[in-house]
């Protein structure tokens, strides 16, 4: 029996919008109701189930109705049509800490979040000390909680989430939390309770996590299923959605893949040729010099920075960093720009995607990941196939003669 069955379920929001006019007039139009009211539908008609000890994947744009999916599943809002059931208790990883108070310790915010997720009293008690040991607060946890860094309060609150051990674990990128060391042990925490056959139902935009920890994958968009099957199938049918919109541009790239902690980001690329104005098309054997602005919101010690080259088809053409190239950075903090140049582009002709990456030494923090984002095209005066234009010499001419002892011997 599916532990959790959604049939023709759909979300409706109301959207008001006040009619033109002065803004001090406003509250009199509310008084008369002269508002243009239009429904909003979040999700229209999901159809699916979820086994028991089944991962399943949500993705999809923002926007897609990821996050109001993930709410309805945690018991936060209601369908507005059709049904959902589930069985066993409910533990959600969502917006961690959303549920503690600033004025209370961390101790009392433990006990408070505790009951918010189903604990008892005496069950809080006997899991009081394994959440403040996981959770590396130490002394803090007398403290206010409005003392502690945004950190501090994400490990706690993944802490009494994990404590809670639910049947159906409820996660929105709850991985990507946290410094590089709490992700880790979250990371394995998560892979724990995978291991226990516990029920998982987890957003993320990064499709290589996906790939690695889910059964099964959920793609939305604007609010319906695209495709509900096996990891590879429905992540290869978003990421080929992705590709067709980024190359149609203007408006279509509003669908955006990136995902990442945000403590450093880019915020803008240009490639160029020759020249110095942005470019997006390049001709093969000249150079193509990509330029990459990134802002740090505080000090990162060794980042990485990365970058990779696709065909249309998702085709690895070529990828590096700053790691792998022997170049390191030491610090980055604030804003900055960081260059790199493809000698002799020797790519044949047709159109390619640049990804873009900054993240950790050991690859465990991506700060910020922009995949299959930059368009551009590549015309070559080579002709070939495949996806490279590699020099060939060709020699044509008679095999050289025999003599008669060599004729004899055969």
């Amino acid at each position: 029996m599916p532990v959790i069955r959604a049939e023709n379920m759909g979300k409706k929001f109301r959207l008001r919008h006040a009619l033109d006019g002065p803004r001090e007039k406003a509250w009199f139009r509310r008084l008369l109701r002269r508002e243009d009211r239009n429904d909003f539908w979040a999700l229209r008609e999901l159809n699916f189930a979820v086994s028991p000890g089944e991962t399943v994947g949500v993705i999809g744009p923002n926007g897609s109705g990821k996050s109001t999916l993930l709410g309805i599943l945690a018991g936060t809002m209601v369908p507005s049509t059709g049904s959902l059931r589930v069985q066993g208790s409910i533990s959600s990883l969502l917006e961690l800490g959303s549920g503690f108070h600033p004025y209370l310790t961390g101790r009392e915010n433990i006990f408070l979040n505790g009951s918010i997720l189903g604990m008892s009293h005496r069950e809080i008690e006997e899991k009081y000390d394994w959440i403040v040991d996981f959770s590396e607060l130490g002394d803090f946890i007398e403290s206010p909680l409005q003392t502690y860094s945004s950190g501090m309060a994400v490990r706690l609150g993944f802490s009494v989430a994990a404590a809670a051990n639910p049947d159906v674990l409820i996660v929105d990128e709850v991985l990507a939390v946290g410094d590089e060391a709490f992700q880790k042990k979250s990371g394995q925490k998560m892979r724990q309770f995978k291991q226990e056959n516990k029920t998982i139902v987890v957003v993320s935009h990064d499709m290589n996590l996906v790939r690695d920890f889910c059964d099964r994958v959920i793609y939305l968009r604007r609010g319906r299923i695209v495709c509900d099957g096996p990891t590879d199938q429905a992540v290869s049918c978003y990421i080929k959605d992705v590709q067709e919109q980024l190359l149609k541009g203007g408006a279509a790239l509003k669908v955006k893949h990136e995902w990442g902690t945000r403590e450093a980001e880019i915020t803008g690329a240009l490639l160029r040729g020759e020249g110095d104005g942005e470019e997006d098309q390049f001709e093969a054997g000249r150079d193509l010099v990509v330029e990459v602005s990134f802002r740090a919101r505080l000090p990162i010690s060794n980042p990485v920075f990365g970058f990779a080259v696709h065909d249309i088809n998702h085709n690895l053409c070529f990828g590096s960093n700053t790691q792998l190239s022997g170049k390191p950075i030491s610090r980055i903090e604030g804003e900055g720009r960081i260059k790199f140049r493809l000698k002799k582009l020797s790519l044949l002709t047709g159109r390619y995607l640049l990804s873009l990456s900054i993240h950790s030494v050991d690859h465990l923090t991506n700060y910020h990941r922009q995949e299959y984002f930059y368009p551009f095209a590549v015309i070559s005066a080579e002709r070939g196939e495949g996806l490279f234009s590699i020099p060939v010499e060709w020699d044509y001419g008679d095999l050289p003669n025999q003599s008669k002892d060599d004729t004899d011997d055969a």
